[in-house]
């Protein structure tokens, strides 16, 4: 049996997912995946007024192998403070299955929690995919 292959270079770029929690509060989440295998996850939490309650930027590297993504945070930015995250943690190390890859989503799944994901391309120039 052979495994689905996505191009490592359809993830390069910036990403955009949000989603509204149990409470009604919205986590929105931009992602940019760089070609060097860095990555910058920004995550921010709104409420119901869309007020921010929440942010926290976070730093490391990324991969793709197959359909495995898999991400490392090894820094957090958090209220403007660059702290270093802990290698120790197993939170930091996160791996998906990749359930679809094209150059406007990215529709992936996390390997422990089976939670579901779908992200969508940010494009700076309209009318350019």
């Amino acid at each position: 049996m052979s495994k689905k292959t996505y191009p490592r270079a359809l993830l390069f770029g910036r990403w955009y997912r949000n989603d509204i929690d149990e409470q009604g509060n919205e986590t929105v989440e931009y992602a940019q995946l760089s070609s060097d295998g860095s990555f910058e996850f920004t995550f921010i939490t709104l409420d119901e007024k869309g007020e921010v309650i929440d942010e926290i930027t976070e730093l490391g590297d990324w991969g793709l192998v197959a359909d495995i993504h898999f991400t490392l945070t090894k820094n957090e930015l958090i209220n403007e403070e660059l702290y270093s995250a802990d290698l120790n943690n197993d939170d930091n190390y996160q791996a998906y299955k990749v359930l679809g890859l094209d150059h406007k989503t990215f529709h992936y799944q996390h390997i422990l929690t089976n939670e579901e994901y779908i992200m969508r391309r940010v494009v700076d120039n309209l009318g350019h995919c």
